[in-house]
């Protein structure tokens, strides 16, 4: 069960696009505005001062390669955090990428330890912001995530929002956390009968995650944790985009440790109506409506992200997209597959705090001079 969506509008891409290039024109105004000879310690430290120029780390990931091409469409320029020289041939395939080819020139890389706060601070100079998106997986895991990855999430996160609020350029952050880091309550493992709502305000238990070995969401917890901590603390702006299961175009097959991972503890998931989807190139829009939200003070805290909430069907066309049976997914089949689905819907999520700023976005196109 999901709170209603609001109605989409008609011909979302081409106001989308006209959205984007409405706040370029602002954007560029506001740009040639500032030229009398201020020095950027003299500029306004509640703007960005006209720059276009973001950090992405995870950049050539399955999220952040849409995250960056969406960026591009928007006018910005983006430098892509790599943490070994080998992704630098990404960056490279990711210039010649059809899509990306006519922006090749505002794409630009820099090889940086995510573990080292002063290489972060390095990459991070210059850039008005910074998106993270860098996750940890640990092929050798039973799930494709272990404990340590989920400890190293966490040190990075630190690291990332500490380098954001030590680099004079840098005003604001938007940060991939996950739905995971909100869901696993005590209700996910025990049937009670009590209706509750997972929003932007829910916590996932981390004894709960810790005692049902589930890394990937205390890792996801607890690098959301460190960075509202250290942003609360020393005034950077911050919003967490909390997104479901991200699937899109070939998406195993591009991003397969990362969904099995999440996948760990599915059939409880399933089975409380807490299963959901999110679809790639949507989660990148939303990133770039959480980013240019934060710069006009309409964004702030935390966001949860999704498209669908698995059904049986739905459960099912996964199971085929990732080769598992489907019992991994829902549990037992030994009911009738076609018979109406008869969880009890004593749990649901919430995403009207996102939906209800990205329809002000986009109506603020037009409505603004």
């Amino acid at each position: 069960m999901r709170i209603q969506h609001a109605t989409e509008m008609p011909s979302a891409e081409l106001k989308q696009f006209m959205c984007a290039a409405v706040q370029r024109r602002r954007d560029d105004d506001g740009f040639r505005g500032s030229r009398g000879g201020k020095s950027r310690n003299a500029m306004d430290l509640d703007s960005d001062a006209g720059n276009r120029l973001v950090c992405v780390t995870g950049g050539v990931s399955y999220l952040g390669r849409a995250i960056v091409k969406r960026l591009l469409v928007h006018g910005y320029s983006v430098r892509i955090v790599v943490d070994c020289p080998e992704d630098k041939v990404k960056v490279s395939e990711m210039e010649a990428d059809a899509e990306t080819a006519s922006f090749s020139n505002r794409i630009a890389s820099v090889v940086s330890r995510l573990t080292e706060t002063e290489s972060l601070i390095k990459a991070f100079d210059g850039c008005a912001g910074v998106f993270h998106t860098a996750a940890f997986v640990d092929p050798a895991g039973i799930s494709g995530y272990s404990k340590s990855m989920a400890e190293l999430e966490a040190k990075v996160s630190e690291n990332v929002i500490e380098a954001c609020t030590r680099t004079g350029s840098v005003r604001k952050c938007v940060f991939t956390s996950s739905l995971l880091a909100c869901a696993w309550q005590d209700s996910s493992f025990n049937s009670l009968d009590q209706y509750s709502v997972i929003n932007e305000e829910s916590w996932s238990d981390e004894q709960l995650c810790i005692d049902n070995k589930l890394w990937y969401a205390l890792g996801k917890l607890r690098a959301e944790k460190a960075a509202w901590r250290i942003a609360d603390s020393k005034g950077l702006r911050l919003a967490t985009i909390c997104p479901a299961l991200i699937t899109g175009p070939d998406f195993f097959n591009r991003n397969s440790t990362s969904t099995l991972a999440y996948l760990k503890g599915a059939k409880e998931m399933y089975s409380n109506g807490l299963l959901a989807t999110m679809d790639v190139n949507r989660l990148a829009k939303a990133h770039v409506c959480l980013w240019e939200g934060l710069g006009n003070k309409t964004a702030f805290g935390r966001y949860i992200c999704f498209d669908t909430i698995l059904s049986k069907d739905g459960a099912e066309k996964l199971a085929k997209d990732i080769d598992v049976q489907i019992e991994k997914i829902c549990g037992s089949s030994d009911s009738d597959a076609n018979a109406e689905d008869s969880r009890p819907n004593l749990q649901t999520i919430s995403d009207k705090k996102l939906l209800d700023l990205m329809s002000r976005t986009l109506r603020s196109c037009y409505h603004e001079s």
